[in-house]
């Protein structure tokens, strides 16, 4: 694999999974099983009003997106590797 290709995956690893607790998270503190902390609290104000959450952009990409258009950019970047690891360099 490229090493581009093999640095980028790993960010966006990083990126997935912290989008991925962070929203268990939520969900569980909405549901009361877990206390909703500060930084949880901050991101679910965030996505309520359609913005990225801070807590994502420390390890996401840079991008002024509003929330909806981020996850569409998000899907298709991750499709674009998905590419990249199935047929080879663009």
């Amino acid at each position: 694999m490229n090493t581009v290709l093999t640095q980028e995956l790993i960010r966006f690893n990083g990126l997935i999974n912290t989008i991925r607790n962070s929203l268990k998270d939520l969900k569980k503190a909405i549901k009361g099983e877990v206390l909703l902390s500060a930084q949880l609290e901050d991101a679910l104000k965030s996505l309520l009003d359609g913005k990225v959450p801070a807590l994502w952009k420390g390890k996401s990409y840079p991008s002024l997106k509003p929330l909806g258009g981020y996850v569409v950019d998000l899907k298709q970047r991750l499709e674009f590797f998905q590419t990249w690891i199935d047929k080879g360099l663009p």
